[in-house]
């Protein structure tokens, strides 16, 4: 389901992905979930256009770190290499590295892009993984 919210007048809501977003909010994806018994697999997923992540109600973002393997309901999670963007307003395009077998880059890598958008929150242009079992994990912290 497409949420879009209100946006300053002189905006294209069609343009700016901080307004025209898809809203990935799966519990399942913390990186707090340690369970094994439901992995999931982003590969399967049709990714299109952008998408902002929350846990519950609060805004979430993918580690800037390497997660350990069998975490946000996956085998090798999925994280980004360099920092987010700092600047309200900023795109950036990052590395997204997989977890797995003791490596932190296990798996062929591949680049999503990042916009920091005004009001604290990013948005993200996801992309599919190269295999399986490997998902995009999403963490909490405070901006």
């Amino acid at each position: 389901e497409l949420m879009t919210s209100f946006h300053p007048s002189g905006y294209s809501q069609s343009v700016d992905p901080c307004y025209n977003y898809t809203v990935l909010n799966d519990q399942w994806r913390s990186t707090n979930n340690t369970n094994t018994q439901d992995l999931h697999c982003d590969q399967s997923i049709n990714w299109q256009g952008w998408y902002r992540l929350f846990l519950g109600s609060s805004n979430a973002r993918i580690p800037e770190r390497c997660i350990d393997s069998n975490r946000c309901g996956t085998h090798a999670p999925l994280w980004i290499t360099q920092p987010h963007p700092s600047q309200p307003g900023e795109t950036v395009t990052r590395t997204v590295c997989n977890n797995w077998s003791g490596s932190c880059c296990q798996f062929p890598s591949h680049t999503i892009q990042v916009k920091l958008c005004y009001g604290n929150y990013y948005v993200y242009k996801l992309e599919r993984p190269s295999v399986c079992h490997l998902a995009y994990c999403a963490g909490i912290v405070a901006l």
